[in-house]
């Protein structure tokens, strides 16, 4: 309640801006190569607190947020997320969930509930009730533009330099046609790491099913714990029969939007472990029903991406299994945020002396990579 009218506070504003950052080499995956990522931050306002949530999309996204859900938050009290959440669904349905729309969301949806927690002066792990006070992280990379110096680094420096017992590298290069060069690549991988540390793969779709059966038997001295993406994510058939071929956990759901999209991906047996991501498939909100999905499957749940963004949700989540320490979201994150979590000893902690998620924007810092596009 506002002490001096007895009236519950009602949301101010909402701001978004873009910022496009280049990567510090180029990448690639299976399918898509890239050389900057565009970070999309929504900002609400109340009674002088203010809110942040963010996704990874094109700058259009910020101009979504100001255009089609300003109006709709707006004036909307800051305790009822949920609600507000529902409203700015509606709001896009003509727009269609999936892409830009669901990433705008996810966004807004983020800043509120860290709006909330603010006010209430708790951290977003308080607001939604911890399970643990540490997740498990993987150090993620390993793209298909590296060459063997860059590989060691980046593996070798997760493992012995930073003590993350599990990493993940990228295959499939050039939509599968690369399969020599793939397997030379999980075999230097297994070299770097050791036997011990956990060895995960990423094809990001560019497999066949029986081809990713095949690469991971000339594959199976690499002891490849993780599979993730053998064939599209919109193949739930070749997932399950890639699943019920290979020793290793397959892992799908990243580009999921809603939580539709999980019930068919778990009803259909398509994975062993199921991948959400806040940022794309509808904030907070979305994640804790999409994982209570999972759990109705018995499946665990991973993190995709956006570590930091994903921490607090993450130790407050029965069943989850880790979360994607993403290379280029863990540069960008470190600059644009102070409070940026650190993963040494392979986990991350939820800062539960700080109000929200903890981090705060440091606009100077980024303002070089301002997108007026």
């Amino acid at each position: 309640m506002t002490p001096a009218t007895g009236q519950r506070p009602a949301i101010d504003s909402l701001r978004a801006t873009a910022w496009t950052i280049p990567t510090d080499a180029p990448e690639a995956d299976g399918t898509l190569a890239w050389d900057s990522t565009t970070l999309v931050v929504a900002t609400l306002e109340c009674d002088g607190v203010t809110g942040t949530g963010w996704t990874y999309a094109p700058a259009a996204c910020a101009r979504l947020i100001e255009e089609q859900l300003a109006d709709v938050v707006v004036g909307r009290d800051p305790m009822a997320v949920p609600g507000t959440w529902v409203e700015m669904v509606r709001a896009v349905r003509n727009d269609t969930r999936p892409g830009l729309a669901g990433y705008a969301v996810s966004a807004v949806d983020v800043a509120c509930w860290d709006l909330k927690a603010r006010l209430l002066d708790l951290s977003l792990v308080d607001l939604f009730g911890a399970v643990g006070t540490q997740v498990p992280v993987y150090g993620s990379g390993g793209f298909t533009t590296y060459d063997e110096a860059r590989t060691r680094e980046q593996l070798g420096g997760w493992v012995r330099g930073q003590g993350i017992p599990r990493v993940k590298i990228k295959i499939g290069q050039d939509r599968g046609t690369r399969v020599g060069r793939d397997v030379e690549r999980i075999a230097l991988a297994r070299e770097v790491i050791g036997p011990d540390a956990e060895l995960y793969v990423d094809a990001n779709g560019a497999y066949g099913a029986k081809q990713a059966v095949r690469v991971m038997d000339r594959c199976a001295d690499a002891r490849v714990a993780w599979l993730e993406e053998p064939v599209s994510s919109n193949d739930l058939a070749g997932l399950r029969l890639v699943r019920e071929q290979v020793a290793a956990d397959v892992a799908a759901g990243e580009y999921g939007s809603d939580i539709g999209y999980f019930q068919r991906m778990c009803a259909a047996g398509a994975v062993d472990c199921l991948q959400i991501d806040a940022t794309r498939c509808g904030g907070y909100t979305e994640w804790l029903r999409s994982a209570a999905v999972a759990a109705a499957h018995e499946l665990p749940v991973s993190g995709h991406c956006a570590p930091n963004l994903h921490a607090h949700v993450a130790a407050a989540t029965p069943g989850l299994r880790h979360l994607e320490w993403f290379h280029d979201h863990v540069r960008i994150e470190s600059l644009a945020f102070e409070g940026a979590l650190d993963p040494a000893g392979g986990t991350v902690t939820p800062d539960r002396s700080a109000p929200g998620h903890g981090l705060t924007l440091r606009t100077d810092a980024m303002e070089r990579y301002l997108d007026r596009s």
